[in-house]
């Protein structure tokens, strides 16, 4: 599975005041360290930026790929500032994160998409904002995925798709949809990648919950066919996850996914996590903060 590094985010206390400063320090620092976690991107969010937009991604691009070479994924919903960004991309193909399926959005951007060879993530935000269930998810895909290909001529195999993962504290209901959707993706939008935001499962819940919450649910993912996630890029076991080096892990919570009995008791303490996590994600149990105690 292929990773994009989350980290450097308007949103963070740290990086947040890096970029509204222009320091470059910190955040290339970052870019390095996510580097070293082996992720294949690195999601440079600049938040709206809605007066500063293109001035700061003209100035970010360039910093960040002084120090490393790996793909950058242009996250802002200004439009201006995805052009500025694709413009400033000197290294490797970038990535547009992304075009939501409303008929302004992609009008503007997929020419953007097209003009510059870039990829893209198509969110599955309508008109009429989150769809209700996997059906809805699959008709914006399916719209999306036409005008990209068909009208624009873009590649499918650079059309990575979304289909929003919502906090599991928030609506279960949707985590199953997800699934449900993802069973049939490969048919409605052949060709097409899948990616997802993943750490969205777990905001909310305390931040200790979190790592546990964003582990499990890529193991399920994983094996509806996920082809790349956005994660925390120093969640390392979750990445031990994402490149199949905890097997044993994943066929536990493949065990809760498909009903069978386990014996809690045979298990170690780490493992219950998982099952009793893997049950929350599934409803199969009642969220609550303390689920890991029950």
């Amino acid at each position: 599975m292929k990773l994009i590094g989350e980290n450097l985010n308007i949103m963070s206390k740290k990086y947040g005041a890096a970029l509204k400063a222009r320091d470059a320090q910190p955040l290339q620092e970052l870019a390095l360290e996510q580097a070293k976690a082996g992720m294949d991107w690195i999601d440079l969010n600049i938040g709206p930026a809605g007066k500063t937009g293109e001035e700061l991604m003209t100035w970010l691009v360039p910093k960040i790929e002084e120090v490393v070479d790996i793909p950058l994924a242009l996250d802002t919903s200004n439009v201006k500032a995805i052009a500025a960004g694709l413009k400033a991309c000197k290294k490797n193909r970038p990535l547009i994160n992304s075009i939501m399926v409303r008929p302004e959005r992609m009008d503007a951007l997929l020419p953007l998409a097209k003009e510059h060879d870039a990829e893209f993530v198509g969110l599955l935000w309508g008109p009429e904002g989150m769809p209700r269930d996997e059906n809805e998810r699959g008709a914006l895909c399916a719209e999306l995925v036409y005008r990209a290909t068909d009208e624009f001529g873009i590649s499918a195999e650079r059309i990575y798709i979304d289909p929003i993962q919502t906090p599991v504290n928030v609506q279960q209901i949707q985590i199953m949809s997800v699934l449900e959707f993802m069973k049939m993706f490969a048919d409605i939008a052949p060709g097409c990648r899948s990616t997802i935001g993943l750490s969205n499962v777990s905001n909310g819940p305390p931040d200790h919950l979190r790592p546990i919450l964003n582990q499990v649910m890529v193991i399920i993912l994983k094996r509806h066919g996920l082809y790349s996630a956005i994660v925390d890029c120093y969640d390392t076991r979750l990445h031990a996850i994402a490149r199949g080096e905890l097997p044993q892990i994943e066929a536990l919570v493949h065990k809760v996914e498909d009903g069978e009995q386990i014996d809690m008791k045979a298990l170690s303490d780490e493992e219950r996590k998982y099952v009793k996590t893997a049950k929350v994600i599934l409803g199969q149990t009642l969220y609550s903060d303390s689920w890991l105690e029950v």
